[in-house]
């Protein structure tokens, strides 16, 4: 068992804490802080036993530079705000100024440093980096599931610098709702896989092909796989180095008997865009992509769903951004929501439709981590877990 915040004495500890404050920002001001909600367990946890936190995380992609764009000050800011207590911003990283500060917090108190992604070391997973990182507490607490599958020095070379290593109770949360999916699951289990790319989810395909007993395919890649089915998809996004790899996906699930679920009608346009005209049809015209599953579609996948004792999803089933081509995932994420079963949403933009649609609170699990949640079902170790469990068995 991966090590917890409840497993160690952290009675006055000095805790460097890392976060996934990566939150979408516009116009300067925070668009969605549930990345921010999510790390205040445990961080009211550490208040609670007298803590001095140092939290740090990312935030964007700044290429190892400054960049006032990608400040965490305002996140900082916004912690301060929902925890309703003065915390410190630091402008630097890592150096003297920093170190004196973490030490000199009092009890219960929080310092928040800058974007790590400042630093090039970050991304590099530099030691000399993590090294300076360490300086900062002398207990390590990875709370930010998101990253875990990442090598960056802040996930994988703090915690072998410090006295002890666990993880938050948002990370403790992860692990114990998406085991339920890599273990015994209860049947019928539902796999829905959606979004752009083939290419980025060969490995969940793959896993979900040996574990599921329906496998649910929508989104731009559906016509990957219908291609390998010799459909013709008109206009459709198609990625041919995999349709090879599609078809003997579905091969395989053929022979182990798992009923794979691909559209049967679609909703298309000649283009992506608000004022795009649409219709719907059973055969892809040569200028129309697809952009979203049909109604008979919806029916289909929907009987599936609602059949399920387990169900895992990962990627929308269309342009759910654009209203005209969202009402498939919509569907889906309503199907989810009222399906007796234990339900996980795997993060990404799924995790984005279902708090779009307000269905949130009435599926078992959404996860925090999109290619984190997805590297965890492939039955992946993620860097930022193994490194804490090595830990615990030193």
């Amino acid at each position: 068992m991966t090590a917890t915040i409840r497993d160690l004495d952290l009675k006055n500890a000095e805790v460097l804490l890392r976060v996934d404050f990566n939150v979408p920002i516009a116009d300067g001001k925070i668009t969605d802080d549930t990345r921010i909600r999510r790390a205040i367990p445990t961080i009211e946890y550490l208040q609670d036993q007298g803590c001095k936190t140092v939290i740090c995380s990312h935030l964007g992609r700044p290429d190892g530079r400054s960049d006032a764009n990608a400040s965490l000050e305002i996140a900082a800011s916004r912690l301060a705000e929902l925890l309703d207590t003065e915390i410190i911003f630091s402008p630097e990283i890592t150096g003297p100024g920093v170190v004196e500060i973490a030490r000199t917090l009092k009890s219960g108190g929080i310092m928040v440093l800058e974007n790590l992604r400042f630093h090039p070391g970050e991304k590099t997973g530099a030691l000399d980096f993590s090294g300076e990182l360490a300086r900062l507490g002398k207990v390590y607490v990875n709370d930010a599931f998101g990253t875990m599958h990442r090598k960056d020095a802040s996930i994988v070379g703090v915690p072998t610098l410090v006295q002890h290593a666990a993880v938050g109770l948002l990370v403790a949360g992860e692990i114990e709702a998406l085991s339920k999916l890599t273990g015994s699951p209860k049947r019928p289990f539902v796999g829905i896989l959606g979004g752009a790319k083939v290419q980025d989810k060969i490995n969940i395909v793959d896993a979900l092909a040996r574990r599921c007993d329906t496998l649910i395919i929508g989104g731009a890649m559906a016509y990957t796989f219908l291609k390998a089915q010799g459909v013709d998809v008109g206009g459709s996004r198609v990625e041919p180095a995999k349709v090879s790899h599609a078809k003997r996906v579905l091969e395989r699930c053929e022979a182990k008997g798992v009923t794979v679920l691909l559209p049967v009608d679609h909703v298309v346009a000649a283009n992506i865009a608000p004022n795009a005209e649409s219709e719907i049809v059973s055969e892809l015209p040569e200028a129309m992509m697809g952009l979203d599953i049909g109604p008979e579609t919806i029916a289909l996948f929907t009987e599936a769903i609602k059949a399920a004792q387990t169900i895992f999803w990962n990627g929308p089933m269309g342009v759910f951004e654009i209203e005209a081509f969202s009402a498939g995932t919509k569907a889906v994420a309503e199907a989810v929501a009222e399906a007796d079963a234990y339900s996980v949403v795997g993060g990404g933009d799924s995790a984005a439709a279902i708090k779009q649609f307000g269905l949130a609170d009435k599926v078992s699990h959404v996860s925090t981590g999109g290619g984190a949640s997805l590297a965890f079902v492939e039955g992946s170790v993620l860097p930022g877990i193994r490194v804490i469990d090595k830990r615990r068995s030193t």
